[in-house]
């Protein structure tokens, strides 16, 4: 039964913050009471249990907190803290009433925070914003559809609009939102994975022909090393501490590459464990490279060198030769490259010693199972490709020893949206699926490469784009350069977002503005031919079904594959030979497109309902093939660029607390860092914030320093003194966005440089509200 009023939302006060001492471990009975104690009170014990003992089980659903792979074992509470807050945040029973439209202005809404829109409950109804006015009024499913219709066939051009997608979206809806965007003919399919992911897909697509993980899950406890780089899974995936541990006792070493001393990199307390709960727990890093920011490359570069001078000193003991023969190309180039690396420069790059560098490579020369795992740390730099890469290529000189098991490149990225990709979200789908597309639905879809997450919101500022949909996601506040972004969207003829609860993008908006509310993975799924289920791809490219568990919050929030069947249906009328109907109807339908559509995909009904669904082929990992432009795994060449710091300067990386989920905020505690009750908080080393004259605790001004010549601020931030690297400093996202100009993206890959920004540190004028601002 919903509740009709939501809970009083307590925000903070700058007052209020608590600092303390940073944790020295994860998980534990801290852990689970985290994650019970508020399902309990927010969702009840029934429907905690149906939700949260179905989670990432065969006949369950899948977690929409992150993608990490489940074992073919599963435990009862087969999950993390912060996959009970993400289900516990989209289960509530808690509703959003039709009298709140009336009640709160968007003007009103857009002063609120992240955290007070989503306290507010679940979207129930659609609602419509007019043009010229400041209200969003409850309308008809039929009329929000209309609206959408008309406005899109009004355009100039299709490329005038662009659709977002969010990771969190289904394969089922995925495909057939593509469908619809490509009928409608544009290839604008900005997603997620444009700001986060699509360096690791432009990189391992290059090295070893495909841009997912080349791992299985199982590959973690029978590895003899892992190395985790720019990656924080205490936080962010929690449930890879288990498979950490259990790699750690069958004899793994971990080393953790990271500028911050991540207490999940540090020690596990497993809290299905009896040694998790009142024993010391698991230490999870043999060693730890407290790396500067932007030095990856370097680090990775160097140990490539090591590597390769041992097999020049021992020819046959450490390369596999005829490996390289058969499957690999660009060795020498590569050799002739390192052999002129400065080590000078390596050092002053990345901050470590020799020592600890000489200690990795032999880690690295003894292992002959070799896990290299990478996230945004490794993935959000100027340089981040050739990082990329760079780790693709070490993964080929895992590979290439003597004794490998199996002999196969061995690397664990993280996944580009899950199986959005796979199911055609992309602005750059290569002409194979496009085909694929026009021979199943008889229609030619557009060839021209769209536009991605930054490339629309440079069109919504110049005037170039009119209309955004988005399924899912919050946009404004996940980009860049959150001040131009806001303006951009501004400049929208309308904007329409599809999602379960509020956020700051419902708040920013075109002259006209839908919301349309749509059904959770949580919750049962019932169309015309009966109780449906979605599928969804992980990480290690496993694709498995998706069954809702409890009773749906309300009787009007239609599901995402509803949403978009009607949504073409208005827009496209009997433009193209598609069942829209149909795929509402029944989802199978979907799935048989897919099959037909999709490399990899083919009897998709069939094998998604065998037990645990299936794996789909991955060459490098499963055959040693690589669909490179020459059939082989590169060994790549890139150039080392230190990353230039002015004195009296820091370089920032932006980072999520331990209660958010990407933009959506949990709480205001970081409990690991030592950080209560507050989010408006800059770490820094003491070292540096004695070279800069400043204390810990005193408040300063964040100024983003860039060649565009704008000033950007963060306002009366409190600066923590925090072991982090030397020269570097880390603030929460998405408050830090502001600090990142959107012209400041990756080579390649064009994705923000959010591990890489050039701060300066001023004291805080008395007075000082927290915000931010930007001035040209």
């Amino acid at each position: 039964m919903a509740r009709k009023n939501p809970p009083r939302v307590d925000e903070p006060t700058d007052d209020e913050m608590e600092v303390g001492k940073p944790k020295t471990w994860a998980a534990g009975l801290p852990g689970v009471m985290h994650s019970m104690v508020p399902a309990l009170k927010d969702m009840g014990v029934d429907r905690s249990r149906k939700t949260l003992l179905a989670m990432n089980h065969r006949d369950g659903f899948d977690c929409m907190s992150c993608a990490w792979p489940d074992p073919d074992h599963r435990k009862a509470f087969e999950f993390c803290e912060n996959g009970a807050k993400a289900v516990t945040w989209e289960a509530t029973p808690i509703t959003v009433e039709s009298g709140f439209w009336a009640e709160h202005s968007v003007s009103e809404l857009r002063g609120q925070s992240e955290y007070w829109l989503g306290q507010q409950g679940r979207l129930t109804e659609p609602v419509y914003k007019p043009a010229g006015e400041d209200h969003y009024r409850p309308v008809g499913w039929d009329e929000a559809f209309s609206i959408i219709g008309t406005k899109l066939n009004s355009l100039a051009s299709p490329d005038e609009a662009a659709f977002y997608t969010s990771g969190r979206t289904s394969n089922e809806a995925a495909f057939i939102y593509q469908l619809f965007v490509r009928a409608f003919g544009t290839n604008n399919l900005p997603d997620c994975s444009n700001m986060c992911h699509e360096s690791t897909g432009w990189a391992m697509g290059q090295t070893l022909g495909i841009g997912k993980s080349t791992i299985a899950y199982d590959d973690f406890g029978k590895s003899d090393l892992i190395i985790i780089v720019g990656q924080n899974p205490g936080t962010n995936h929690p449930r890879m501490l288990t498979a950490l541990e259990e790699a750690k006792g069958n004899g793994a070493a971990i080393v953790a590459v990271n500028p911050l001393p991540e207490a999940g990199l540090r020690r596990y307390k497993n809290p299905q464990e009896v040694k998790g709960i009142i024993g010391r727990g698991t230490d999870i890093a043999d060693q730890f490279m407290q790396i500067r920011l932007g030095g990856d490359m370097a680090l990775l570069q160097a140990v490539s060198k090591r590597v390769l001078e041992a097999e020049e000193a021992s020819p046959g003991t450490v390369l596999d030769r005829q490996f390289i023969e058969d499957h690999c190309e660009g060795l020498e180039e590569l050799k002739a490259h390192l052999a002129r690396l400065d080590e000078d420069a390596v050092l002053e790059s990345t901050g470590l010693r020799r020592e600890e560098i000489d200690e990795l490579a032999v880690r690295y020369l003894k292992a002959e199972r070799v896990i290299i795992t990478w996230a945004m740390g490794l993935t959000q730099q100027k340089r981040r490709w050739p990082p990329s890469r760079r780790s693709s290529t070490c993964c080929c000189c895992a590979a290439t020893s003597v004794n490998p098991a199996p002999g196969r490149p061995r690397s664990a990225g993280t996944p580009t949206c899950r199986g959005d990709r796979t199911m055609g979200i992309w602005e750059q789908m290569p002409p194979s699926f496009l085909d694929a597309i026009e021979k199943e639905f008889g229609f030619n879809p557009p060839r021209e490469h769209g536009t991605d997450a930054v490339q629309t919101i440079q069109k919504m500022r110049d005037g170039e784009m009119k209309v955004f949909v988005a399924l899912g996601g919050n946009l404004v506040a996940a980009i860049s350069d959150t001040h131009e972004a806001e303006a951009a969207m501004e400049k929208l003829e309308m904007s329409v977002q599809i999602s379960t609860k509020l956020n700051r993008s419902h708040t920013v908006v075109g002259r006209e503005a839908l919301i349309l509310p749509t059904m959770g993975r949580t919750e049962i799924d019932r169309q015309a031919s009966g109780e449906q289920f979605v599928s969804v791809e992980d990480t290690v490219c496993a694709v498995h079904p998706s069954w809702g568990k409890v009773e749906p919050v309300a009787p009007h929030p239609l599901s995402e594959v509803a949403i978009v069947s009607r949504m073409a249906r208005a827009t496209l009328g009997q433009k193209v030979n598609v069942d829209w109907t149909g795929f509402e109807k029944n989802y199978d339908l979907v799935r048989e497109h897919i099959s037909r559509v999709v490399v990899g995909c083919a009897d998709y009904n069939q094998r998604i309902r065998q037990d645990g669904g299936f794996v789909m082929a991955n060459g490098p990992r499963d055959s040693r093939t690589f669909h490179t432009a020459t059939g082989k795994a590169v060994f790549t060449v890139n150039d080392l660029e230190h990353v230039q710091c002015p004195p009296g300067r820091l370089i920032l990386q932006t980072m999520r607390s331990h209660d958010q989920f990407n933009t959506t905020i949990y709480g205001h505690n970081d409990r690991y860092r030592g950080i209560m009750k507050g989010r408006q908080v800059v770490f820094v080393n003491p070292k540096d914030l004695a070279e800069l004259g400043l204390q810990d605790g005193q408040y300063v001004d964040i100024h983003g320093e860039y060649v565009d010549h704008k000033e950007r601020v963060l306002r009366n931030y409190r600066v923590v003194a925090y072991p982090s690297a030397r020269g570097c400093a880390a603030a929460y996202y998405p408050e830090a966005n502001v600090l990142v100009p959107l012209e400041a993206v990756a080579e390649g890959s064009n994705t923000p440089v959010s591990k890489h920004v050039v701060v300066k540190l001023v004291p805080a004028s008395d007075g000082h509200e927290v915000g931010a601002s930007v001035t040209a």
